[in-house]
């Protein structure tokens, strides 16, 4: 999800370059100043409360903005982002701000901050309110602004700045010159930004060949954590000698085993561009763990790829993979792997619903040949990576 404060004083080009932004990237266009002003003109409660403080070019209270802003969060559920125009404006509205998109699972992308000199931003403003007959377009009003803006809200660029996600632009010259330098820093910071992939389906559904093609394809790190534990299992190490009976009989290993071998693959790859996990999440507390374990890289599951087949294909799958050399002890017998499937339905599936929830689910038909398979999850990465860029 990109999600993206357009900063900057009042007079900047905030409204005009947030328009071609939305359009470009498909974001949900989030504007205190136009919210507050669509509440006064229907007089709600809020925009009564409002519209005092914006008539004196005041800040309206933190109390307010958020209702109205998660309001508009919860009319946009299916949005591939959001651009946030006029918010926050000071530090505290920074913190709420990260407050409101950790309880959607995402977290700021970047701020770009428009600079434009003091006096061409009130003529702008001058101009601007011969036509608009906005209130706060007179030039007492103005100058109040612009004082609360340098001593109020210019600071907060210090708490992007810290998180390294600023980007100030020259807000000078055409329309289009603008939107050239703002679009270069939204397409810089998407490539800094990691592409995890949660791959979800019934044991024997391919999700291991296929996550490993698939990473490999797009300069990914693959995770498997059974692939881990296995390793483990054979070193005869502390967390093999825990895991290997829960792997013996294809049962999930305690999470915070789990845990641990994620963390440090994690760290052993600080250049990664992303993730591809397989075999975690396999739970709703796993989903939550997994959230957290990303959060503290400041990134967050990008999407999970469904690999959709029968439980009849399922288990002819794991039946044949029984008789090779690449069979697990939990391929060898039919009581056995009828137990994988039924708690994969019982405790796996519900991850489904979790992630639609987030607009993160692209189903794809895992039958057929390795190669036809492959063929359809490059598809649905493409065009999942298309629409969140």
């Amino acid at each position: 999800m990109l999600n993206i404060a357009l900063f900057g004083p009042p007079g900047a080009g905030k409204g005009t370059q947030s328009k071609k932004l939305t359009e470009k990237y498909n974001l949900a266009y989030v504007a205190t100043g136009d919210l507050l002003r669509e509440e006064i003109n229907e007089k709600t409660d809020l925009g009564m409360q409002a519209k005092e403080a914006i008539e004196r070019g005041e800040l309206v209270t933190d109390e307010i903005i958020v209702q109205i802003i998660e309001n508009k969060i919860k009319m946009n559920p299916e949005a591939n982002g959001f651009l946030f125009d006029g918010f926050p404006r000071t530090w505290v509205q920074a913190y709420i701000l990260e407050g409101l998109l950790l309880k959607m699972n995402t977290q700021l992308s970047c701020m770009v901050c428009i600079d434009v000199p003091e006096d061409i931003l009130i003529d702008r403003m001058i101009k601007r309110g011969e036509t608009s007959n906005r209130s706060d377009d007179n030039i007492d009003v103005i100058k109040y602004r612009l004082k609360e803006y340098y001593t109020k809200t210019l600071p907060v660029s210090n708490f992007y700045k810290e998180k390294g996600i600023y980007f100030p632009i020259n807000g000078v010259g055409s329309i289009d010159d603008i939107f050239k330098r703002i679009d270069a820093a939204v397409e810089e910071t998407l490539k800094k930004e990691w592409i995890n992939i949660v791959l979800l389906g019934y044991p024997g559904s391919g999700k291991g060949t296929q996550g490993t093609k698939l990473a490999k394809k797009y300069n990914l790190v693959y995770i498997s954590t059974g692939k881990m534990l296995r390793s483990e299992i054979k070193k005869n190490t502390e967390i093999g000698l825990i895991a290997k009976p829960f792997m013996e009989k294809g049962t999930n290993v305690p999470d915070e085993i789990a845990i641990k071998i994620i963390e440090e693959k994690i760290k052993l790859n600080p250049d990664a561009q992303g993730f591809v996990f397989k075999g975690f999440p396999r739970t709703m507390v796993q989903a939550y763990i997994l959230d957290g374990l990303l959060r503290k890289q400041n990134a967050s599951v990008s999407f999970m790829f469904d690999l959709s087949v029968s439980p009849i294909e399922a288990i002819k799958r794991l039946t044949q993979r029984g008789k090779t050399e690449n069979r697990r002890p939990y391929d060898l017998e039919t009581e056995t792997i009828l137990q994988r499937l039924e708690e994969y339905e019982n405790k796996t599936l519900p991850l489904k619903d979790y992630y639609k929830k987030h607009n993160k689910v692209v189903t794809i038909n895992g039958s057929g040949k390795e190669d036809q398979v492959f063929s359809r999850l490059c598809e649905g990465m493409d065009k999942a990576l298309k629409e969140i860029r």
